[in-house]
């Protein structure tokens, strides 16, 4: 009798675990809404959240609140804010901070690196950036593992979509230069290839390990110690393997690229984004737009390393690297423009410090960019960039609930946007 009251009373709860916990129903009352970069701010708005999605927007005035306004409703007071889509940044790369002491490669544990980015996803979040494509782990599973802890609510922080390991030619950007023989050998992340059938292993490698999009160095770099200028790395015929390989798997291919030729090359090969593209031409440009190419031009890391040139902070190759980069960055946006090509927003953050991504949208306006069209970039676009234009990047009925607010309107000036008030991740509100 006794152990069937006790299975009995066992039975009953784990059915009231089971049980979904009733939907807490949030009433955000913002001062105006602009729901995405293409609409004019509205008047006073209530924004009804339930499980992580928009479920109504209504006027303030709107009878229908009072439906929603039930006794455990939750009410944010953001009357006095402009509320809009959280931000998009393509190019972030969570589990590094700014260093150029490149060394720390070979005496860092990769344990400590899971630490950093769980601080940057924070940082980054708080900034008011709701979702960030990384694009280059500092160690194996590392933004895998953040992509889950910040679904989960565990660690606070943007929906992550991750490549994981780059994948690059063996000595090239991407690859692990500057130590010795036996050192560089330890610090191998087997994500380098040589030839077609090898890089295409590399796609499915990373696939197996989580990646959401493929991520390669399709031309040399600034920031690491190779020194073999900022052009081509992979042959016509690697890249093509590893777009294709990744099409067949269902994911996108990301490709860093500087020199104008191995942006041209990448484009042809079907790359979906080119990050930097530091010296596009109109070839380059005509063959991204032929592909429908998106260009990612992280404007914040040009302007974040020009400072450290020629203070000890980075090392002469890489310097040197700096110096030229520097010359032509400045008129990317200009170039990219000039050619129609498409603009998404990204940053590179962790080559600055994470947080000051919303600094782009300066640089974006300066290079030519409306302040509408730089919202749109890291908004509308970068949602669509993701393939995600059905769930984020705009405030609508059904969209996860993606939500800042700001002084001002970042319509007519886009810096305001550099000072956040308000962050909510999938529903989830950040401090």
């Amino acid at each position: 009798m006794l152990l069937n009251k006790l299975t009995a009373a066992l039975a009953g709860i784990a059915s009231l675990l089971a049980a979904p916990v009733a939907a807490q129903t949030v009433l955000i009352e913002a001062g105006s809404v602009i729901t995405d970069a293409d609409s004019e701010p509205t008047g006073p708005m209530t924004i009804v959240v339930e499980d992580g999605v928009i479920r109504d927007m209504l006027p303030a005035d709107s009878p229908d609140l009072a439906a929603y306004a039930t006794a455990g409703s939750q009410v944010i007071d953001l009357t006095d804010k402009t509320v809009l889509p959280g931000l998009i940044d393509l190019h972030t790369h969570l589990s590094g901070d700014p260093s150029g002491e490149f060394w720390r490669a070979a005496t860092t544990p990769p344990e400590y690196f899971t630490l950093v980015a769980a601080k940057n996803a924070r940082i980054t979040a708080l900034a008011g950036f709701t979702t960030v494509r990384d694009l280059g782990s500092r160690t194996d599973q590392v933004t895998q593992m953040l992509r889950s802890a910040t679904a989960e609510g565990l660690v606070p922080g943007p929906r992550v979509i991750t490549s994981g390991r780059t994948i690059a030619i063996v000595g090239g950007h991407g690859d692990v230069n500057g130590f010795t023989e036996h050192v560089n050998h330890a610090l191998d992340s087997g994500f380098t290839c040589t030839g077609p059938v090898e890089c295409s292993e590399k796609v499915r490698l990373a696939s197996k390990y989580g990646a959401d999009l493929i991520k390669i160095t399709a031309t040399g770099g600034v920031l690491s110690q190779q020194g073999r200028g900022l052009e081509e790395h992979f042959t016509a015929a690697e890249m093509e393997s590893i777009v294709d390989t990744a099409k067949l798997l269902g994911l996108k291919v990301a490709a860093h690229a500087h020199g104008a030729r191995g942006i041209e090359a990448a484009a042809k090969a079907g790359v979906h984004t080119i990050e930097h593209g530091t010296y596009i031409d109109e070839a380059a440009a005509r063959a991204m737009n032929a592909s429908g190419t998106t260009l990612i031009p992280t404007l914040m890391a040009f302007d974040g390393i020009r400072g450290n040139v020629g203070t000890g902070y980075y090392t002469p190759t890489v310097d040197a690297k700096i110096r030229a980069v520097s010359e032509v960055a400045d008129t990317i946006i200009q170039r990219a423009r000039a050619n129609d090509v498409k603009i998404a927003f990204g940053t590179d953050a962790g080559v600055f410090p994470h947080g000051e991504n919303a600094g782009e949208f300066a640089l974006m306006v300066r290079g030519g960019m409306s302040n509408r069209e730089a919202l749109a970039s890291a908004t509308t676009v970068a949602a669509d960039v993701l393939g995600m234009g059905d769930t984020i990047g705009r405030l609508a009925t059904g969209y996860s609930a993606d939500i800042i607010a700001v002084d001002g309107n970042p319509l007519a000036d886009a810096t305001v946007l550099e000072e956040v008030d308000f962050v909510m991740v999938r529903g989830r509100v950040i401090e």
